[in-house]
């Protein structure tokens, strides 16, 4: 198989039980693949992306967004694709990666395609989880990862072209590290919030958290989804009521 010229770029901590999915779904046909990997990493890992053709780099945690920028730095490709270690490039995803580069149309710097989470024995496909669409294809010179810590996302440099194919999504393996996860983003959301001068009255936490919920599960047909629906749909306005019952509670 001809291979394209697109370098993958990926940021790893200790993920023995993801990277070898993620890797299977691009090596072949790919022209590189990255991976930054935490100092501190102490589990397979890095032998395990070595195998399957990646080139490994070190580097301490720098946090999300940083961390990914200096995966990018490392790439020598025109293209760049960047992916988590819990994701997977479906084969209907793949196809329109390589007809979009292949056509390397000067009009796109970049494209994005939704992203499905499989939760509780189901791909999600309502809600706030779905489509969820992520840019993650983009002409190397032209992208840069920004926004805060919990919320990176890529800045394209030109228009982006949408795709359909989804980019599958282990997350959550199970409740407890969707709970874990929760956590963890709601401390970064603080640490990001406690020096702000606004704050936010009980009321107005309880109406986010409703109104959360509501748009997820009716309007956004999380019901769709059964019971996994209705649990993510409590889950996330949970959280919004989570995270800004904590910057209340602990700033005041």
């Amino acid at each position: 198989m001809n291979k394209f010229p697109i370098g993958v770029s990926i940021i790893a901590g200790n993920e023995e039980k993801n990277i070898s999915r993620c890797l299977d779904s691009v090596k072949g046909w790919v022209s590189e693949i990255v991976v930054v990997l935490n100092d501190d990493s102490s589990d397979r890992t890095e032998e395990i992306a070595l195998s399957l053709g990646a080139a490994v780099h070190r580097h301490p945690w720098q946090g999300h967004r940083d961390q990914k920028n200096i995966a990018l730095s490392y790439l020598k490709e025109p293209w760049a694709l960047a992916l988590d270690c819990d994701e997977e490039v479906s084969l209907e995803l793949k196809e329109q990666i390589q007809a979009f580069v292949s056509a390397d149309d000067d009009a796109y710097a970049g494209a994005y395609f939704p992203r499905v989470v499989w939760f509780m024995g189901r791909w999600i496909r309502h809600g706030d989880w779905y489509p969820d669409h992520s840019l993650r294809l983009f002409r190397k010179d032209k992208g840069i990862w920004e926004g805060v810590q919990e919320h990176d996302k890529v800045k394209l440099e030109g228009k982006a072209e949408k795709l359909s194919g989804d980019l599958y999504h282990y997350s959550f393996p199970n409740l407890d590290v969707q709970v874990e996860k929760m956590v963890f983003f709601g401390r970064l959301f603080f640490e990001r919030k406690k020096d702000s001068a606004h704050r936010y009255g009980a009321a107005s936490i309880v109406v986010r958290a409703w109104w959360r919920f509501f748009r997820a599960y009716v309007i956004k047909r999380g019901f769709m989804d059964g019971f996994a629906g209705y649990y993510i749909a409590r889950a996330n306005a949970f959280f919004v009521l989570y995270k800004y019952a904590k910057l209340k509670d602990e700033s005041s």
